[in-house]
C-alpha cells in the first residue's frame, strides 16, 4: 500500500501515469485494479490522485460526477491538456528485448 501511495505521490506536477503503470512502477505488474482499491480507500487529501488515470487517458469517474469534474479541474490547474474528459497519454518507450525477440 505504502509503495503504490509513494509511486502516485512521485508523479510530478501536470503529469499523467495509468493505473496500471503505477502498479508496474511499485513492483505489482498487471495489479492496475489495486491500486484504484488504494486510491479508493484512501482519505490521504495530500495524495496526488488526480494525476492517475485509466490506460486509455480517460477519467475512471462517470462524466457528470463531482469527482470526475474536480479531477478534470487539477489536472487542468496543472497545465494538463483534457479533452472530453481524457488526457493524451505518452506512448511507451520501446522495450529492445521486446523488439529483438518478438516473433516475426
Amino acid at each position: 500500500k505504502h509503495i503504490i501511495q509513494q509511486t502516485i505521490r512521485n508523479i510530478p506536477f501536470g503529469k499523467v501515469l495509468s493505473y496500471g503503470d503505477v502498479a508496474t512502477q511499485s513492483g505489482f505488474p498487471g495489479r492496475a485494479r489495486l491500486v484504484a482499491k488504494i486510491l479508493a480507500e484512501s482519505n490521504d487529501e495530500s495524495l496526488p490522485w488526480h494525476r492517475v488515470l485509466r490506460s486509455s487517458g480517460q477519467i475512471a469517474f462517470p462524466v457528470d460526477s463531482a469527482m470526475f469534474v474536480e479531477q478534470q479541474t487539477r489536472l487542468m490547474s496543472e497545465g494538463v491538456a483534457v479533452l472530453s474528459g481524457r488526457v493524451k497519454m505518452l506512448k511507451k518507450p520501446l522495450d529492445l528485448d521486446a523488439l529483438l525477440w518478438a516473433p516475426k
